[in-house]
């Protein structure tokens, strides 16, 4: 499949420079990090989660998880996890599972961890579980400057 149409189309109108990488298919992320060579805290990973009126992505390192607490402290309402129907219904192109870090295209707001700022590489799923976009750091905070950011992982 490799990179989702909708998110290729978003960072082409957006020209950021991406690259694309493929590896064997994983079902984690923590494999796919391995598989990548990549370090987990390097490759963000979405979780989708449901609030009032609607659903979000907390964006965050791999190699941690979500804390539903501090989430809702960040943004300010109550989380909690979406069932994975509910996930697979908001990203049409995108593999079950693969979900997008950068969800704009998809008219999904996501919350950010902010271990992620201050990475140089960023790494994540491009629709599957087999491929991966690499944006720089500084692309990745353009990407996500209008969301909110914070401690939301343990």
């Amino acid at each position: 499949m490799g990179i989702a149409t909708s998110m290729r189309e978003y960072l082409d109108g957006l020209h950021v420079h991406y690259d694309v990488s493929t590896h064997d298919r994983t079902s984690t992320s923590a494999r796919t990090a391995q598989a990548g060579h990549i370090p987990g805290r390097q490759l963000a990973k979405g979780v989708v989660l449901k609030k009032n009126g609607g659903y979000m992505v907390a964006v965050l390192p791999s190699n941690r998880l979500i804390d539903l607490a501090e989430t809702g402290s960040v943004v300010g309402e109550s989380v909690r996890l979406a069932s994975e129907e509910e996930a697979s219904a908001l990203f049409p192109d995108c593999e079950t599972g693969a979900i997008p870090v950068v969800a704009e295209p998809y008219h999904v707001p996501c919350v950010v961890d902010d271990q992620l700022d201050q990475r140089e590489d960023i790494y994540f799923e491009g629709g599957d579980h087999s491929t991966l976009v690499h944006v720089s750091g500084s692309d990745f905070a353009r990407l996500t400057s209008s969301y909110p950011h914070g401690h939301i992982t343990i």
